[in-house]
């Protein structure tokens, strides 16, 4: 699978809001928490490789 960025937009209880950023489709997704690393909050950019995310 490609790369892609995100952003995470919202943080509803222990899920996240992310949209996608890097193809201009705007896609949004909704994530548990618990899947993306320690530290994220609201506005911070993702990049989801390799079945993972990492800040960026």
């Amino acid at each position: 699978m490609e790369p892609a960025e995100y952003i995470l937009e919202k943080i509803e209880g222990e899920y996240a809001t992310l949209k996608r950023t890097d193809n201009g489709s705007g896609d949004e997704m909704f994530i548990a928490l618990a899947l993306l690393p320690e530290g994220c909050d609201i506005g911070t950019r993702l990049k989801w490789e390799n079945f993972e995310y990492e800040i960026l």
